[in-house]
């Protein structure tokens, strides 16, 4: 009768488990997807979660970008190749941080390539436009958008920002100097600000790279990544203001290395649910142990705000997220 009892006991677990009760919510795990990618920028189209990354890789091996797609955020579909440097005419390599944007019915895809490090070289930021959110993507220029430095910003690090009143901006920039610019109609250019300037630096303190904005609560939060993206100590910090051109006062630190989980957690983007107040950090980070500048993983975790409005420090984890279709 025990052995009758205790195999009994074991169908019903077994049965249990089957069933899918008392079983723990998956999760995406970190990174998210397989692979060396950086500089992640996560967004949602059309009830999809998407990720447009760098590949990271040395620069020379640079020359397209993959991108990938979810419908939980934990179960990612890869686009291949969505943009090629073969696809543009005057990018040869370093093809880097890409930023999306859906306008009307195109998408836009905002990339830097070749590293330019002078007004004479030919590279920067570039513009590329699809029908659909996975591509493929076709240059839509045929010549760089911003080809040289103003304010001291290395054209790189491109951010695409729509503001509350419709308003389209790119905000960019590397070697310590960020910029803001009103985009055109149709993404072409530029229109000059009332004072006459195209390009406004808005350059918070200790800022080096990785741009993004976002607005919650009426307030213009401003994040950036600090140190050197080879280093264990890249990290981010932010300030807010009440207009995208600041003055952004830094506020501190969120987002940074976790000694038990990974080094040079960085260059990051946000993905907010749609209505809520529900908020993910996506960025990139690098193994324990790994000494290759290039070897970079993407992944997600949550990012929360205190009763202030200030973003409270983001745990990085090895979990990740639980699954949260859209609605």
């Amino acid at each position: 009768m025990r052995a009758l009892k205790i195999g009994s006991l074991i169908v019903v677990a077994m049965a249990i488990q089957s069933v899918g009760v008392a079983q723990p919510p998956a999760t995406s795990g970190n990174p998210v997807v397989e692979g060396w990618y950086a500089d992640p920028e996560g967004l949602i189209f059309e009830n999809t979660y998407w990720i447009y990354p760098t590949y990271s890789a040395p620069y020379g091996e640079q020359t397209f970008f993959d991108c990938f797609s979810s419908k939980d955020m934990v179960h990612w579909q890869k686009h291949s190749r969505v943009l090629k440097a073969d696809d543009v005419k005057w990018a040869s390599y370093a093809m880097w941080a890409p930023s999306v944007i859906k306008k009307e019915d195109k998408y836009y895809f905002f990339f830097g390539a070749n590293d330019i490090q002078n007004d004479e070289a030919l590279g920067g930021i570039g513009v590329a436009v699809s029908d659909s959110p996975e591509g493929p993507f076709k240059d839509h220029l045929g010549k760089p958008l911003i080809d040289k430095f103003h304010n001291r910003a290395q054209p790189i690090d491109q951010f695409a920002f729509k503001d509350v009143d419709g308003t389209y901006y790119l905000i960019y920039g590397g070697w310590r100097h960020c910029n803001i610019a009103k985009l055109n109609d149709d993404f072409s250019g530029f229109i000059p600000f009332e004072d006459g300037e195209t390009f406004r630096e808005i350059t918070p303190d200790r800022y080096v790279e990785g741009p993004i904005m976002f607005v919650r609560n009426d307030k213009y939060y401003f994040m950036w990544s600090e140190g050197g993206w080879t280093g264990p100590n890249y990290s981010v910090a932010y300030a807010i203001a009440d207009s995208p051109f600041g003055p952004f006062k830094r506020i501190g630190k969120v987002l940074k290395q976790d000694p038990e989980v990974a080094t040079g957690a960085g260059h990051h983007s946000v993905i907010q649910i749609p209505g809520k107040d529900e908020w993910y950090a996506v960025y990139h980070r690098r193994p324990l142990g790994e000494t290759d500048g290039n070897h970079r993983v993407t992944c997600i975790d949550r990012m929360e705000f205190d009763d202030q409005g200030l973003i409270k420090p983001i745990k990085i984890t090895f979990d990740g997220v639980e699954p949260r279709p859209l609605d």
